[in-house]
């Protein structure tokens, strides 16, 4: 697999065990299949350039959770969020969500040496929070996941894997191009989505507290 890892910095050899721990899926290195993405995610203001690094990385025989695969739904990836970042649940129903989803739908990440899955952006990590606070149901909320194009990043988690890293390359991001693609891609996807919880309420809908109430634990019961 051909992998880029977007930076402000040129990074030759990801270091294990450094970075943010109350990131998507924890401590980790975050990369991309999407050289775009990359780049867009290295600009994070219209003032600093930034870099898309490049690496390969063999497969083989490591343990990997893949969350687009049919045996896992969007409330892994939501208690997986809610494990590792900073939730506000400050009413009664938020809280009761955050232990349910926890409860029933977490994957203990420590246990692989790679994860695929969904990247929070600013805007996709307000449409969790609206699902959490029983705003939108679960099923706007995996529609909303497909807004703006953000596609899947891929982590980096186990030593074993850090070491099988290896770096090819790297590509200069211009923050005055990356920076603006970044910025429309998430405007659009926020525009898009507050269109799309504006429709009609659909009785049919699964809410977080109907989850909740009905237990219901698996995801062919929801989608």
């Amino acid at each position: 697999m051909i992998i880029y890892h977007g930076s402000q910095s040129i990074i030759e050899k990801p270091q294990y065990g450094i970075g943010n721990p109350r990131n998507d899926y924890g401590l980790g290195f975050y990369c991309t299949e999407n050289l775009e993405l990359a780049k867009e995610w290295a600009c994070i203001d219209n003032k600093t350039n930034g870099y898309a690094n490049f690496y390969t990385i063999n497969l083989d025989n490591f343990k990997i959770l893949d969350l687009r695969k049919k045996d896992y739904s969007i409330l892994n990836w939501i208690a997986i969020l809610l494990k590792h970042r900073t939730f506000d649940t400050n009413n009664e129903i938020s809280i009761q969500a955050k232990k349910y989803l926890l409860d029933n739908f977490y994957i203990n990440t420590d246990d692989y040496d790679i994860i695929i899955g969904y990247r929070a952006d600013d805007s996709y990590f307000s449409f969790a929070k609206d699902f959490i606070n029983n705003t939108i149901s679960v099923q706007k909320l995996s529609k909303a996941m497909k807004l703006g194009k953000l596609g899947t990043q891929i982590v980096i988690k186990s030593k074993n894997a850090f070491s099988a890293l290896i770096f090819t390359g790297y590509e200069k991001a211009d923050c005055r191009e990356y920076y603006i693609k970044r910025k429309t891609r998430d405007e659009i996807a926020r525009k898009t989505y507050f269109s799309n919880r504006m429709q009609s309420f659909n009785k049919e809908d699964l809410y977080v507290l109907d989850i909740i109430r009905k237990e219901i634990k698996q995801i062919d019961e929801i989608l």
